[in-house]
């Protein structure tokens, strides 16, 4: 006599368990967040002309406000020189109020920006070659204008998962 399994039972209760649906959801999550982070990468690079993978970002936030470092780890002129291009037009246009490159990068408004772009005349950008790559550094007296600079560098830190100093 051959004995049969019924797999449907079973199934049922795998399927109610809370920990494969755990497991599940993680690892959905897991996967929307790997592609939007690569989704972000690509527009990055799209923006700023340098592979987002084998260039170093640091965000840090500091006293009187802030600075945003991108440098290659190796020396590559060509790619250096796409760095402080994109960087020079960075502190040009966030002078100006003028937040859609972080806009476009990640795909909606970046916290701080709305507060950074209305005291535009309060904050000062300013670029600086460094040797393998360059800065935007960011200066400002005004204490919502700090609080604001401070919210754009933390979300750019966790977002790009990068390195920095918070305030």
């Amino acid at each position: 006599m051959r004995s049969t399994i019924h797999l449907a039972p079973i199934a049922c209760l795998l399927a109610a368990s809370p920990l494969v649906g755990q497991a599940s959801h993680e690892a959905h999550h897991h996967a929307m967040h790997d592609s939007s982070y690569h989704a972000m990468q690509a527009r990055g690079k799209m923006a700023m002309g340098v592979d987002q993978y084998t260039s170093v970002h640091v965000f840090d936030a500091l006293p009187d406000g802030g600075r945003i470092e991108l440098q290659r780890p190796e020396a590559d002129s060509t790619e250096i020189a796409t760095i402080r291009a994109h960087l020079q037009d960075i502190a040009a246009k966030f002078g100006q109020g003028d937040f859609s490159i972080p806009g476009f990068v990640h795909d909606g408004e970046v916290p701080g920006t709305k507060v950074m772009a209305a005291r535009k005349d309060r904050i000062e950008y300013q670029f600086n070659a460094l040797p393998k790559g360059g800065e935007v550094r960011i200066r400002t007296t005004d204490p919502k204008a700090l609080a604001a600079i401070g919210k754009f560098m933390a979300f750019q830190r966790t977002e790009h998962h990068a390195g920095g100093r918070p305030h």
